[in-house]
């Protein structure tokens, strides 16, 4: 599922046609480097890529003043197409990536492994900080959000929360682990 494929191309089914610059103030107005791992930068890339794929196609070219010229961008069928499919897939797909740590933690050095509470102590305090950072974020930017984004916001910070609960319980299970993989180490 791409992020910024399902911006560009239901900003232009609902916005109507546009150039890149206009779609980048729109993101920059809507502020959705904020909210989302959409990031304004990149729309001119994705939007180069889309017309190769024939999800958008060059309207027309516009030149005001003395700016560059400019194409302005228009929604292909196969572009309509392509925005109905990734908005039931992203309404559809969890996304929960592996995390590192994971890996990391049960591929311990078991010589460093009475390290690992003070390591896993860190980062529970990284994690609150960014739950932190989340919500003050939020009350931030929430006059600038519709409900439905700042919904959004609050989902990232109960994900956080829920990460802050299982390393706290890894934490608090952290004595067992250890002396299980100290005799395992012995035999």
């Amino acid at each position: 599922m791409s992020s910024i494929r399902l911006y560009i191309l239901s900003a232009l089914a609902d916005e109507g046609q546009m150039h890149g610059h206009q779609l980048r103030q729109l993101a920059e107005k809507e502020h959705v480097d904020e909210w989302t791992d959409v990031t304004v930068g990149a729309l001119y890339g994705a939007i180069r890529r889309m017309h190769g794929e024939g999800l958008i196609d060059e309207v027309r070219v516009e030149r005001e003043g003395s700016y560059p010229e400019r194409q302005v961008w228009g929604i292909t069928a196969a572009g309509r197409e392509t925005l109905a499919t990734l908005r039931i897939e992203g309404l559809r797909e969890i996304v929960m990536k592996p995390d590192p740590f994971d890996l990391a933690v049960s591929r311990m050095d078991r010589e460093r492994i009475d390290e690992l509470p003070t390591t896993l102590a860190a980062r529970i305090v990284d994690l609150k900080a960014l739950l932190v950072e989340n919500e003050t974020h939020t009350d931030r930017i929430a006059h600038y959000l519709s409900p439905i984004e700042l919904s959004v916001m609050k989902h990232k910070a109960e994900r956080l929360r829920g990460e802050i609960a299982w390393h706290e319980r890894l934490a608090h299970e952290l004595p067992e682990i250890i002396a299980a993989e100290k005799s395992r180490e012995d035999t």
